[in-house]
């Protein structure tokens, strides 16, 4: 196999992130894997690559992406972390610089991230800073890090005051999203991603979310329909970072239901009691419920999405969430370290109905909590 012959593929989708010349592609399709020594040789031949994978991610894939680098004449290092949201942590973004460092990735070479949200935004920040910055690819294995994570150059880790307080903005230069990756994925993770693929719908893209809700089995099921949404959602992502790369304006609006939901993620403590997408399914209803109770959507809007949310699977009240939670000053506090958050001033972005999204600015923390105390009873 030369270098240029999979950048043919007739059936892979291949989309631009326009950003100048720190362009880069996003390439979806099946038995990518296999292809990425191939396709990141092309771009950086002879390099040495720091491959950040974890544990279970590693067990299923790590061997065919070892195989592809050396295949196409690069050299691999691997390391290797723990699952779940608590390695996104200072004590592990140190173990994965010192790794990188140790296998002498240079400024020419470059980090691959190969798995979910997690690792692309630990392994993204990694390579922001190792060396003052080198290049990194990313191989999401989840379909939310196809869909969101992987997408942008958002990079970063959490704080124990919140989640992705410290990052950079650091864009890759290659995005491989392997549709066959997500046939090993549970059915947990998979529902968590579906989230941000329903998000897309709902930012400003109405006639999306009404096909979701008559598609999402298939898409569920795999083939055309799933490939389908993954490539509506990033063309979404990518169209809006393209307008607003560092989140001056619009690019807010991919943030529909993380301000509830991050809160709520950090009240549950990073843990496997509620995944990321999860969180922002139900603070993506919260989102909807609280626009409707301000007048500016419609209830049967609200309803329809909770509708949808619950009809695939994925929790929308407060209630859902097991385990014990802070109380309503707790998750305020939590609120309020919101990257949003402007002077102490909270930002969310709300809805004027389905695919009507907009930032509302200076909202009345007041309000808010009364709104988090009818939650916990609704």
């Amino acid at each position: 196999m030369t270098a240029a012959a999979p950048l043919d593929r007739p059936d892979a989708t291949r989309l631009t992130v326009g950003l100048g010349a720190r362009s880069y592609d996003i390439v979806i399709g099946a038995g990518l894997i296999a292809e990425a020594g191939a396709r990141i040789a092309a771009l950086r031949p002879g390099a040495r690559v720091g491959i950040v994978s974890d544990a279970n991610v590693a067990e299923r894939h790590l061997a065919a992406v070892e195989d592809s680098l050396k295949a196409a004449g690069l050299v691999p290092a691997t390391v290797i972390i723990p699952p779940g949201e608590k390695s996104k942590s200072f004590a592990i973004f140190e173990e994965v610089v010192d790794a990188l460092i140790a296998a002498r990735i240079e400024r020419r070479d470059l980090v691959l991230a190969l798995g979910g949200g997690v690792v692309g935004d630990l392994a993204g920040f990694a390579a922001a800073a190792l060396r003052r910055g080198v290049d990194f690819v990313q191989l999401p294995t989840s379909l939310l890090a196809q869909v969101d994570s992987s997408v942008g150059g958002k990079t970063g880790i959490n704080s124990r005051h919140g989640k992705n307080l410290v990052g950079a903005f650091h864009q890759p230069i290659l995005v491989l999203a392997d549709a066959d990756a997500l046939n090993t994925l549970p059915l947990r993770e998979f529902r968590a991603g579906y989230a941000e693929v329903a998000k897309y719908g709902l930012i400003d893209n109405a006639p999306f979310f009404a096909w979701l809700e008559r598609k999402w089995q298939e898409v569920f099921a795999g083939g055309p329909a799933r490939t389908e949404a993954i490539a509506t959602s990033c063309a979404s992502k990518a169209a809006v970072v393209a307008r607003d790369e560092f989140e001056t304006g619009d690019r807010a609006l991919l943030n529909l239901g993380h301000t509830f939901g991050h809160a709520l993620e950090a009240g549950a403590g990073f843990s496997q009691r509620l995944l990321h997408g999860e969180a922002v399914a139900v603070g993506m209803a919260q989102a909807f419920r609280f626009s409707a109770e301000q007048g500016l959507c419609a209830v049967e809007d609200a309803r329809r999405v909770e509708a949808h949310l619950h009809a695939v699977g994925l929790p929308t009240r407060i209630r859902n969430i097991p385990g014990e939670l802070p109380d309503t000053d707790g998750l305020m506090n939590l609120i309020a370290q919101d990257k949003k958050v402007s002077r102490g001033a909270l930002t969310f972005i709300l809805v004027r109905g389905i695919g009507r999204a907009f930032v509302a600015k200076d909202i009345d923390p007041q309000a808010i909590r009364r709104f988090l105390e009818a939650e916990r009873t609704a």
